[in-house]
């Protein structure tokens, strides 16, 4: 379980080695052994008791900004690392792994995408066929980065601009298909133009957070990137590698909007923007995790759909030090084989990305 907690004035202390909460002037405790980490945003308090306690059991402490972005992080002591993991890593940024892997996973990334525009579109007798069409010409990005010849330094630029085009078209379909009064004019941030990219900035902080958790555990460097620039205290590895869990962010806000959630309290103004007020971060909070901790089948294991990216990422390292000859789960890689293939008619499976 992860605690989150985002109420001004919220505590959290230790007391007989259990986590003493407080929220609302109201108590509760729990057992650090059902922890796995601990959120905090906003003006909320943590004692250096707290803190310790955490470490002990190996449970991650992330602060974040009114953005949802982490700012700062309390890691546990015990992560360990090879270095053949993490030159590994730099080995990639010049052999063909390297760009192999970053089609792969902008591609996975465009997938996703796809799949989760095909399938809203389907249900919605109303659609016109010119959006259609745009819908399915999104496929044709990832083609086009995936048939693409040349090494990393090459093609980063031309594989950045075929993604932002396909993402541009994705956000343009999803507008589309929330209540009009929700409609936006593609991504946005810091800060939001929208409610609905408020939403999903919020989202996106969280999941940085989780995937520089999964790499640093999985021993994976996250300031060595293959496709984002290596810029001075830039963690380009997680932007790398969360592009392929995007989606775990888009369809829970989508449907955030589409059911018509969303309610005027849980917004609030800044200089030329909008962000999620306290209200509005308590709300998504519960139902965002209620999301991310669903079951699924993954890796022929029932896990938690947040739990992806923790063994994606020592599948990858592993494959990078060659104790795996593939990184990607097995039926993901079949989909994403038969979506790259020019000469195949791409027909979606009922079965979680």
């Amino acid at each position: 379980m992860e605690l989150h907690l985002n109420t001004y004035g919220s505590a959290i202390r230790k007391k007989d080695d259990m986590f003493e909460i407080w929220v609302d002037e109201k108590k509760v405790k729990i057992s650090p052994q059902k922890l796995t980490g601990i959120i905090i945003a906003n003006a909320v308090q943590i004692s250096s008791d707290a803190i310790q306690l955490a470490m002990e059991h190996n449970i991650d402490v992330v602060m974040l900004d009114q953005y949802g972005n982490p700012y700062a992080r309390v890691w546990f002591p015990k992560i360990g690392s090879t270095v053949l993991i993490r030159r590994s890593q730099l080995e990639m940024l010049k052999n063909p792994m390297g760009v192999d892997f970053i089609k792969r996973w902008i591609c996975l990334k465009i997938m996703n995408q796809y799949r989760f525009s095909k399938l809203l579109i389907s249900k919605r007798d109303w659609v016109p066929e010119d959006l259609k069409a745009k819908q399915e010409s999104i496929r044709s990005f990832a083609v086009s980065i995936y048939n693409s010849p040349g090494s990393l330094d090459e093609l980063g630029p031309t594989f950045m601009g075929l993604e932002g085009s396909a993402s541009r078209i994705y956000f343009s379909i999803l507008s589309k298909l929330i209540p009009e009064a929700y409609s936006f004019r593609g991504r946005s941030s810091r800060p939001a133009k929208d409610a609905f990219n408020a939403f999903l900035n919020y989202a996106y902080g969280f999941l940085y957070s989780k995937t520089e958790r999964a790499l640093v555990i999985a021993g994976l460097d996250p300031y060595i990137g293959l496709l984002h620039s290596d810029n001075y205290n830039k963690k380009s590895f997680v932007f790398d590698f969360i592009e392929a869990y995007r989606i775990l962010a888009d369809e829970p806000v989508f449907y955030i909007f589409s059911r018509q959630k969303c309610k005027p309290e849980y917004l609030e103004p800044v200089f030329d923007g909008l962000r999620l007020s306290t209200e509005g971060k308590k709300f998504f909070a519960l139902y965002f995790l209620e999301y991310l901790d669903t079951i699924i089948r993954y890796r022929n294991k029932n896990r938690k759909r947040i739990d992806m990216i923790q063994t994606d990422a020592h599948a990858f390292a592993n494959y990078a030090i060659g104790k795996k000859d593939e990184y990607l789960e097995s039926s993901i890689f079949r989909k994403l084989k038969n979506f790259i293939n020019p000469d195949i008619k791409y027909i979606d499976e009922d079965s979680e990305c």
